[in-house]
């Protein structure tokens, strides 16, 4: 769901934290049937008028268009879109669709539908409510998955449809694959999601911890019925947002006052800290993947900001079905170098080019092995298909937990007379513990620097926090999926967020970010249902939605965990009184969280020996 500021607004929220008392500050992201009746005439004439796609592209004489497509929805609505296809075709045919909330209705949808229709399909163009030429309320994630399903039900109806729709694209793109999955239509033969969001999960909040340095997004794709670019790309003014919300000390659910101007969307989305109905409704839900037995080709990348959604669709879709065609294609990318075959660059490390595949081909051929008969793309050598950093060749699994044939638990060693504490293989002095105080009310310092950016730095801030190190490896070894784990810790109040970053300590003294997580511990156990914590009891703190990387650690290399409070400009701050979060402020924090980590906590790591 980012768009091509997000990368940006990470940087620049980077370099300006670094002003305060040298703290780095690393920015986060947000954000975020029945027969149709068919109508050629516009529904509202003036709306026509304001709308006049500017076309460069050549078509064609060839070439067949329609760019004032209308699709009546149940509930009575209408969406907009636009269709591509050859002239004097006599032979049904597949369409692949795309339907999305960035109504682009020029050059840039246009070459995708010319795309498709050259690769022998009729190409589909939708846009979500109240976007293009639809004079709805846009409602970002909230109709997709139905308004998704009725552009098929018209397609598979129409003369020059073979009956086969297929889905593709990333990001928001993505997300309505799967929103159109949840109640499947039998004309849906596949889809391709590409970097797709979960609502709930990924944006506009990542395991229950609202994020905010994309709060923009909501302005860019809601305040008209193309895209803001002027707000978008307004870096400053959002950039300073954040951190006037920071040192003004008022609730979260006030950034919007703080900003200067509504954000209906972001206070709607307040509303529903927990993984609740509202979110569940947007995509498939627990045993309704069980209903999506059509094959699914899934492409992500580990640096991804919203990976986590992309695996928990995939990681669900096995569960509740464990026979689905499902596929995965990952390597070293981000979230737009995903979308683009992979990048020569990301967060500054220089990717071994390798790891690029021409995923415009890849995705076609897909869709010619479903839609058409043909073989299985040569490249889809396995279920998962990753590239791991460090190697010069493409490796395959059968599965997710096949990735690893061994898992390394490290247990989380306190060592009272040093700074750096320890990693061990065997559990130690059960007795020691780690205290952190954490005045919520000094604006001066922040905690938790997580973000991978850059992906290799030649120091981590050991100025708060805990930093915990293994002894060295003894081999090259493949760092291969996501850790997990079990924290074991007690506070003074009801909640807190916290965070985990993990990173390998080459020989030559650098950190190579290898994931990270926040969590809110009151949603560890359920999602969906906030559980307090009982002040000044032990609990435990899983770790799980963790980020999933290949990469080859090299011998004499150690594994570095850093364990932290989350405090900072760039998300909620739980004050830990209970109270829904977005509703605490400064008046909240005279009681400083006092945290104990206790003994026993520990670090499951998956590894893949390297054959000689």
């Amino acid at each position: 769901m980012l768009d091509h500021t997000s990368s940006i607004t990470f940087k620049f929220a980077l370099d300006y934290g670094r002003t305060i008392k040298h703290k780095t500050f690393v920015a986060l992201k947000l954000i975020f049937s029945f027969a149709a009746i068919f109508s050629l005439c516009t529904p509202c004439a003036s709306l026509a008028l304001q709308i006049k796609p500017s076309i460069s592209i050549e078509l064609g004489e060839d070439y067949e268009l329609n760019n004032k497509l209308f699709f009546h929805t149940p509930d009575g609505r209408y969406i907009s879109g636009m269709m591509l296809r050859k002239k004097n075709i006599s032979t049904p045919c597949a369409t692949i669709l795309q339907f999305t909330i960035y109504a682009r209705p020029h050059d840039r949808d246009l070459q995708t539908l010319k795309d498709i229709v050259d690769h022998g399909y009729v190409g589909v163009m939708a846009y979500s409510r109240g976007k293009y030429l639809s004079e709805d309320a846009i409602r970002p994630y909230e109709t997709d998955g139905v308004d998704a399903r009725t552009v098929i039900d018209w397609i598979s109806k129409q003369p020059w449809s073979d009956g086969q729709v297929g889905m593709m694209g990333g990001s928001y793109n993505g997300f309505t694959q799967w929103a159109a999955s949840k109640q499947p239509h039998p004309a849906l033969k596949t889809i391709i999601p590409v970097v797709a969001n979960r609502p709930g999960m990924g944006l506009p909040m990542e395991n229950n911890v609202f994020i905010n340095p994309n709060y923009q997004w909501a302005f860019y794709v809601g305040n008209n019925r193309l895209l803001d670019n002027k707000t978008n790309d307004d870096r400053q003014r959002f950039r300073n947002m954040q951190f006037n919300w920071w040192y003004s000390g008022r609730p979260y659910r006030e950034i919007d006052q703080v900003d200067g101007t509504p954000n209906p969307w972001l206070q709607t989305w307040l509303q529903h800290p927990s993984y609740d109905r509202y979110w569940q409704d947007m995509a498939p839900y627990g045993k309704e993947f069980a209903q999506i037995t059509i094959p699914v080709l899934t492409i992500d990348g580990y640096f991804n900001d919203s990976q986590v959604s992309s695996l928990d669709y995939l990681r669900q879709h096995l569960q509740h079905y464990p026979q689905a065609e499902h596929y995965l294609v990952i390597g070293p990318y981000g979230h737009f170098g995903a979308q683009r075959g992979g990048e020569v660059k990301v967060n500054e490390l220089e990717i071994d080019p390798a790891a690029l595949f021409d995923i415009n081909a890849l995705s076609f051929a897909w869709m010619d092995y479903v839609l058409k008969g043909k073989e299985k793309p040569a490249f889809l050598k396995d279920r998962v298909n990753y590239f791991p950093i460090g190697e010069s060749q493409w490796r395959h699994a059968p599965s997710l937990p096949a990735m690893s044939d061994q898992t390394l638990r490290l247990y989380l060693t306190p060592d009272t007379k040093h700074k750096q504490h320890r990693l061990t293989p065997t559990l130690e002095n059960q007795k020691n513990y780690l205290k952190q105080v954490v005045d919520f009310a000094d604006r001066k310092n922040s905690n938790n620097d997580y973000y991978p950016y850059p992906i290799v730095r030649n120091h981590i801030d050991r100025s708060n926090g805990f930093i915990f190190v293994s002894d060295a490896l003894n081999e090259d070894v493949l760092f291969n999926g996501s850790f997990s784990g079990e924290l074991i810790a007690s506070i003074n109040k009801r909640d807190m967020d916290f965070g985990v970053t993990l990173y390998e300590l080459t020989p030559e003294g650098e950190y190579f970010h290898l994931g990270y997580v926040i969590n809110r511990a009151s949603y560890l156990h359920d999602p969906s249902q906030r559980q307090l914590l009982k002040p000044n009891q032990v609990t435990r703190l899983p770790l799980t939605q963790t980020k999933l990387i290949s990469k080859r650690l090299q011998k004499g290399s150690r594994i570095a965990l850093y364990l932290n409070v989350n405090k900072n400009a760039f998300s909620q701050l739980n004050y830990g009184t209970g109270k829904d979060v977005s509703d605490e402020s400064i008046a909240d924090a005279k009681q400083k969280l006092v945290v104990t980590w206790l003994s026993g906590s520990y670090l499951d790591l998956p590894l893949k020996r390297i054959s000689p």
